[in-house]
């Protein structure tokens, strides 16, 4: 999931996309609403963070021209102006949701993955044969066993998953878990992979992660999953 952070207060941006790295999530950073613009042209995001105060204009007129430029995507306003007209006024221009400043960082999280799953047409549980993703706390199992995953881990499996029976390359695993092209992160994927496989496959006799030959990586089972 990718996150852009529209927010000019330096202190405040490192604050939340820490928060929320920790949390899984990719998160980028624009400290103006010009930088916000080009980085939703360049790239999909699946949530917007929007301070409403921002050095060149109204996070509201960002907002507006978003919404007008055919983007839908879940926003969220976070800002110090919290008065209940300042609350109505952003939502009735194009927000899904306002949190007044200053906040609590775990109800801004909640808030976060609410909208993601409004957003999003996917599943919140996907399963493997008996490997078993829980999304929406992120929890992994494997015949009913717990699986302790890092975040980018958690992302590599949750992006194979999502695609399972069908190779995915090392670069549009960059691109979705690490939100670039960068093709010298490459070989960072076949780490994250045999750390994935040391932990989901090595226990069990069932090998799920699989090699496709100048391809990348699949993910798929026979067994029958259990209940």
């Amino acid at each position: 999931m990718r996150i852009l952070i529209v927010e000019d207060e330096r202190a405040i941006a490192e604050l939340v996309a820490r928060g929320l790295k920790e949390a899984g999530y990719h998160v980028e950073v624009a400290d103006s609403g010009a930088e916000a613009l080009k980085r939703v042209e360049a790239a999909e995001h699946d949530l917007l963070i929007l301070d409403l105060m921002l050095p060149d204009g109204s996070g509201l007129e960002l907002l507006e021209k978003l919404r007008l430029g055919g983007t839908d995507v879940p926003v969220l306003i976070l800002s110090a102006l919290g008065a209940v007209d300042d609350r109505v006024q952003g939502l009735e221009r194009g927000a899904d949701d306002y949190l007044g400043k200053p906040f609590c960082f775990p109800e801004l999280l909640a808030r976060v993955r609410a909208l993601l799953r409004r957003g999003q047409s996917l599943a919140e549980r996907l399963q493997v044969a008996d490997l078993v993703l829980d999304c929406t706390r992120r929890k992994a199992t494997r015949a009913g066993e717990p699986i302790d995953l890092a975040p980018k881990e958690f992302s590599v499996l949750e992006f194979l998953m999502r695609h399972r029976g069908h190779p995915m390359s090392r670069t549009k695993i960059v691109q979705h878990v690490w939100g670039t092209s960068y093709d010298g992160l490459t070989n960072v994927v076949d780490v994250y992979i045999r750390l994935l496989r040391s932990k989901v496959d090595q226990p069990w006799p069932e090998k799920l992660i699989r090699t496709v030959r100048k391809v990348g990586y699949v993910i798929e089972g026979e067994g029958a999953p259990r209940r």
